[in-house]
């Protein structure tokens, strides 16, 4: 499986104990973790020299973008990403067709989510919460994630029906939005382009399996005078 993990501004301070957390659980299972969004800033604090064109400053709006470009084209199979409560960056991803993203709290959190609504990310709270132990509370949740086969269902003999209801809430997405270029497209086409940072393009162009989403990426990611 390959992996995400996608952080904002205000967490971006953590992004390492957040990856290390991340790889140390999952690349022994033979997982593979791309790093897309932003790493630690030169500051911890959200001044304009904190930031640089290769770690701009990026808000939970970014990363559902990204998110939706990653998952979509085929370039990644899972997202983690979060914000101060997590909330934020749920609401982003969730926004995007092809994209249902859990919140997560706790191990039983990333659990039950995956087994019973068998989505492709999991927004965590980074700021809310995150005190002593939180590295290891980050540890369990990615283990009790990744750990299992997802959508085996819970308890017991609930998978046919559960799994039915997650691939129905994938269609119905897909009806109740707009198409995921038709979406980006209406957006401001400047803050597609922040999206397109060296760590996001390397991690999809590497996996991309969608030609009409790479055209675009290719074209936000060359001109930036696309409108």
């Amino acid at each position: 499986m390959k992996i995400a993990l996608l952080n904002e501004f205000s967490q971006a301070p953590k992004n390492q104990i957040i990856l290390k957390e991340l790889k140390s659980v999952t690349e022994p299972m033979g997982h593979q973790v791309y790093n897309t969004a932003m790493e630690r800033p030169l500051t911890d604090q959200d001044v304009p020299e904190a930031y640089t064109k290769e770690n701009p400053r990026l808000t939970y709006l970014h990363l559902g973008i990204q998110a939706a470009l990653l998952l979509n084209s085929g370039a990644v199979d899972f997202v983690i990403t979060g914000c101060g409560t997590g909330q934020g960056a749920l609401m982003s991803l969730n926004m995007y067709p092809g994209v249902v993203c859990g919140y997560c709290i706790e191990p039983a959190d990333a659990y039950l989510f995956l087994q019973i609504n068998n989505g492709n990310a999991l927004s965590l709270p980074y700021a809310k919460g995150f005190g002593w132990g939180a590295e290891l509370n980050l540890n369990n949740i990615f283990a009790r994630a990744f750990g299992s086969p997802k959508g085996m269902g819970y308890p017991d003999g609930r998978k046919e029906a559960q799994n039915r209801n997650a691939n129905l809430l994938f269609e119905v997405k897909k009806q109740v939005a707009k198409p995921l270029l038709e979406a980006l497209k209406a957006l401001d086409p400047q803050l597609v382009r922040e999206c397109m940072i060296p760590r996001f393009l390397d991690c999809f162009y590497e996996g991309c399996k969608d030609e009409e989403i790479k055209a675009f990426v290719d074209q936000m990611a060359a001109d930036p005078n696309n409108n």
